[in-house]
């Protein structure tokens, strides 16, 4: 069996945090400067040159990308055969996410009761995600979500009678009604099946996906590609002045579910898709 301290963990999480508010992962940049070159509109082609620019400026100068650092979510994958040692792996996940909020000068969004709204002046807590898989290893995905585009999120409770074009219809719905309040290009998670609160997180996992690679399951495939040439057809665009690139992917996953259910969840993010994964 393998020990990792929680120490380690601590120090991973909180590198971890700081890059990714300050650097784009490879594929969302790709991806906006490939928009850049194919957008129809004047405008919404100099916004797309504006958010090149800005990505280069937090590159150079250490800064972060967007104003709203997020709120810290967490997604870890824990090998059955790892040991971990040290302080509670919960506290310690925090102790980083403190850590690297602090240290990076980044911004302090959390408030400690959601109706007192008292800052916590750390960023914590962090949303965290277990997960129990095969091995000795410990996968660390870090993704900071702001809440202009979280705000516009939806979770849909359909019938199994609306079938696919039910879903369809949702996924737009809620594209449509972010409009520009969700900072596009967006890239859009979604999760499809599960119950009310797991379609949500794989939603949310979705948007940790390479923004590039498709599902694995045909339909589903199908069903991304078509979403993201619909929701690229609603003309919202760049900044919702206009366009023809409002969103960058459509990331779908699926769980088994009910008989009686098709819960489907649609969360949205900006075009700061950020997500850093770190294995330990």
């Amino acid at each position: 069996m393998r020990t990792i301290h929680t120490d380690e963990i601590i120090k991973t999480i909180r590198r971890m945090c700081i890059d990714a508010n300050l650097h784009l992962s490879d594929d969302v940049k790709t991806a906006i400067c490939q928009a850049a070159d194919t957008e129809q509109s004047p405008i919404g082609k100099k916004i797309l040159g504006q958010l090149e620019e800005n990505m280069d400026i937090a590159i150079n100068e250490d800064i972060p990308i967007c104003q709203d650092t997020g709120m810290a979510v967490v997604f870890l994958k824990i090998g059955q055969d790892l040991h971990i040692e040290g302080m509670n792996l919960e506290d310690a996940v925090n102790e980083g996410i403190r850590q690297g909020y602090v240290d990076g000068y980044l911004r302090k969004s959390v408030v400690r009761d959601p109706l007192q709204r008292e800052n916590t002046k750390d960023n914590t807590p962090g949303i965290i995600h277990y997960t129990i898989v095969p091995g000795e290893q410990l996968t660390i995905t870090v993704a900071p979500k702001g809440f202009g585009s979280e705000n516009m999120s939806r979770v849909f409770m359909l019938k199994p009678a609306d079938g696919i074009e039910g879903v369809k219809d949702a996924i737009l719905g809620a594209v449509r009604d972010a409009g520009p309040n969700a900072c596009p290009p967006m890239v859009v998670g979604v999760g499809i099946g599960g119950d009310f609160e797991k379609c949500a997180i794989m939603a949310k996992q979705a948007l940790t996906r390479n923004v590039n690679e498709r599902s694995e399951i045909p339909y589903v495939k199908e069903l991304e590609e078509e979403m993201l040439e619909k929701i690229n057809q609603l003309g919202i665009g760049p900044g919702g002045l206009g366009g023809t690139t409002t969103a960058l992917a459509v990331n779908i996953n699926t769980y088994p579910t009910h008989i009686a259910g098709l819960p489907v969840a649609v969360n949205i993010c900006c075009h700061v898709d950020r997500h850093v994964t770190v294995v330990l």
